[in-house]
């Protein structure tokens, strides 16, 4: 049976009715069910092994975002995140997108890059030449080092040669191996070839080589999503959709233009990612690296998103970054709950998991666009953060519920605001 990622009232719903309803569409065992909703999905012991001086374990929620549709699938989107408003966002934007087919995406083959550095040379551009010369032989000396990459159809593929000619520390040069890495996030396979070439490298430049390791600009490793919107779908009771259109483009601008507002606004589509990548355990700091790294490549730091109208006026929104994640290795190997989220998700590819990262940044970032262009960003946000100040002030069960209602009704969400309104629900008969 296909799957259905809307779930009708699931955010209504307690959690575990909304765990029931998860191991009905996706045929979830007691095994599965008991890791999402019993403390402890991490042993220590398997922690113990995962780093070093462990003494226990940290736990964040873990949501799940509905409505996507994404290349024609239905998926839901295992979400670990502690801000309020990021999964209410993006399954909402997907429930718009769902009326245009949902979110269309790609992504280029799984290439990372190894980063030998060279230092004590006075003539790169030679050096550089010299290196290229001898590529194929750098190529077959790095592929000696991963039998079994080359037996998945990756390996080496190529190599490039950078050269400065004046730092403050001499002219230098950095050759990078350019590694198909297939479904492993890569880090440890380029690293390693990055050292096993370092000495042929040396006696070809006749300079020493300092650092080998690999770029988190994974530039060469795109994932891409696309949406469609017409004004239809972005109608409001209170906002015309022609409007929250020109006021999208205009948020979008101011972005594009202004690296204050940019660095804001690409920390909203990492809000969708991050949640990705932490519930598959995968390098999120890896992908956040590049990512920041990506949105200078046009010499200033800009939008990570475009926003354009097109012929007939609807809204179509893009995002192009590099997203270096993987299937294999890692947490994503040996955390119960990283697995579990992989089956969930249906993925079967590195490639197909960073598309699913791209398509829920390119949901949030149209959120909060939508919210900053037509009520504000606070109004909805605010809603969802009064349940984390009733908490803090001790609310519990039905407590909760009362008094999130009373702050929102009254737009006055402050602690000790919720103190008082707990102090009087408890005082009530």
């Amino acid at each position: 049976m296909s799957l259905d990622s809307r779930l009708p009232d699931f955010r209504a719903m307690a959690p575990a009715d909304r765990l029931g309803q998860l191991r009905e569409r996706l045929s979830l065992s007691d095994a599965d069910v008991a890791l999402l909703s019993e403390a402890g999905a991490l042993p220590l012991a398997i922690a113990d092994g995962m780093i070093e001086n462990v003494v226990g374990t940290f736990e964040l929620p873990y949501g799940i975002a509905t409505n996507f549709i994404i290349n024609g699938r239905d998926v839901l989107v295992p979400l670990v995140v502690e801000e309020p408003s990021v999964i209410a966002a993006a399954s909402f934007m997907a429930k718009l997108a769902r009326e245009a087919g949902g979110f269309r995406t790609s992504s280029t083959l799984p290439l990372m890059r190894a980063q030998v550095q060279v230092v004590g040379i006075a003539d790169p551009y030679n050096a550089r030449l010299s290196l290229l010369a001898r590529k194929q032989d750098i190529i077959e000396l790095a592929n000696r080092k991963d039998q079994l990459l080359n037996q998945l159809g990756g390996g080496c593929r190529d190599l490039e040669v950078h050269t400065f000619p004046s730092t403050p520390r001499g002219p230098l040069l950095v050759a990078h191996l350019i590694v198909d890495v297939r479904d492993a996030m890569g880090a440890n396979t380029v690293n390693t070839m990055a050292e096993a070439v370092a000495p042929l490298i040396e006696e070809i430049t006749g300079g020493k080589v300092r650092l080998r390791i690999l770029s988190n600009l994974a530039d060469l490793r795109l994932a891409r999503a696309q949406v469609r919107l017409s004004p239809e779908t972005l109608t409001t009771t209170a906002f015309r959709g022609e409007d929250v259109i020109e006021g999208i483009l205009d948020a979008y601008n101011f972005a594009a233009v202004d690296p204050y507002r940019a660095a804001t606004h690409n920390k909203g589509i990492m809000n969708g990612i991050d949640p990705v990548i932490v519930a598959t355990g995968n390098d999120w700091r890896a992908v956040e690296a590049g990512a920041h790294a990506y949105a200078c490549r046009e010499g200033h730091y800009g939008s990570l998103t475009t926003w354009e109208k097109d012929a007939q006026g609807h809204l179509v929104g893009t995002l192009e970054m590099p997203m270096p994640v993987g299937l294999v290795g890692g947490a994503t190997k040996t955390h119960p709950l990283a697995q579990l989220s992989l089956r969930i998700l249906g993925v079967k590819s590195a490639q197909e998991l960073a598309q699913i990262a791209v398509a829920v940044g390119l949901a949030q970032n149209l959120g909060a666009l939508r919210a900053l262009a037509t009520e504000g960003i606070q109004r909805g946000h605010m809603a969802l953060h009064a349940r984390n100040v009733a908490l803090s002030a001790g609310a519990r069960g039905d407590e909760v519920e009362w008094v999130v209602k009373q702050m929102v009704a009254t737009h006055d969400v402050r602690a000790d605001r919720a103190a008082a309104l707990l102090q009087e629900k408890r005082a009530q008969p």
